[in-house]
């Protein structure tokens, strides 16, 4: 009889366990359910916040992408600059690396912004340092240890505007052959007459006079290989063989038969190399109207002369 009774006992509770058991699972398993095909208004809210994050995620990419390429190409314009006038590496910008962009996280912890706020602020300080470093480089430069390294940094034309930059040196159309042909110089818009003056200290180390081709032509020694060249003078003041100091007046801006306005086309060379004289201008304008003349002169298809 009791073991009758303990029989029925255990089939009670593992009836009732099994019940529990059975309600549980089924709990969780209709929870489920419920979560994946039914959502709450706070969730649907963050689902098209979380949405719109990832969107301007991706947006934000796409610009760094852009950001990187304009960079890379200013790199090179500034690393032909210091090669040019330095003769000699730009500053390296190794410190911007090292914050790293993280592009395959779908969310950026707080420990993610603080980290990369830190390591930013680490790589301003570098830069900075590198600045300080390149300043005291140029200075000595200047100040005596290299300055015969220094080639001319000033505009042959005085008081002139980023509006009057022609085209650079390259492949530009020549509006006297119709044509594409090699443009050596650049070339600066201004009225008959206006004064030429020298863009450094240095010897006349040639004069020619002509109606022909590039006309009255001056070209003066800086000395380290550095030359420049002023075509299409009116007026020749030069005298060959002379010293010669910066920004005075070697000529006037001139005319020949075969150039369709007056202007100065303007050359400087490095060891008989042509180099781009916009590159040697920066230190004669603000940084904006510098900017303006660089973009002006590479993108003027047609020569003037």
């Amino acid at each position: 009889m009791e073991k009758k009774k303990k029989s029925a006992f255990r089939l009670v509770v593992s009836s009732i366990l099994r019940y529990l058991v059975a309600t549980v699972s089924l709990s969780i398993i209709m929870y489920i359910v419920f979560a994946l095909v039914f959502s709450t208004k706070e969730e649907q809210l963050l689902q098209k916040e979380n949405g719109l994050y990832r969107a301007r995620y991706e947006q934000m990419l796409e610009k760094e992408r852009v950001i990187a390429g304009g960079v890379d190409a200013l790199l090179a314009k500034d690393n032909a600059i210091y090669s040019e006038l330095f003769e000699t590496e730009a500053p390296s910008l190794d410190a911007l690396t090292a914050v790293d962009v993280i592009a395959s996280s779908d969310s950026l912890s707080e420990s993610f912004y603080l980290s990369a706020a830190a390591s930013a602020s680490e790589s301003l300080m570098l830069m900075a340092d590198n600045v300080d470093d390149n300043f005291e480089e140029i200075f000595r430069m200047v100040l005596g240890e290299r300055k015969d390294s220094i080639p001319p940094l000033s505009l042959p034309l005085h008081d002139m505007s980023y509006i009057q930059t022609g085209a650079s040196v390259g492949m530009k159309y020549n509006p006297s052959y119709h044509l594409p042909m090699q443009h050596d110089g650049i070339d600066f818009i201004a009225s008959q007459g206006a004064p030429i003056f020298a863009a450094a200290d240095g010897i006349v180390s040639e004069v020619v006079k002509s109606r022909r081709g590039l006309g009255n032509i001056v070209v003066i020694d800086h000395g380290n290989g550095y030359k420049t060249r002023y075509c299409l003078l009116g007026e020749v003041l030069a005298v060959k063989g002379r010293s010669i100091k910066r920004d005075q007046q070697i000529g006037t801006v001139g005319i020949t038969p075969m150039i369709p306005a007056p202007h100065l086309h303007f050359e400087v060379l490095h060891n008989g190399t042509v180099c781009d004289p916009v590159n040697f201008l920066f230190a004669s304008l603000s940084p904006e109207d510098y900017s303006r003349m660089v973009y002006m002169s590479a993108s003027t298809a047609q020569s003037m002369d």
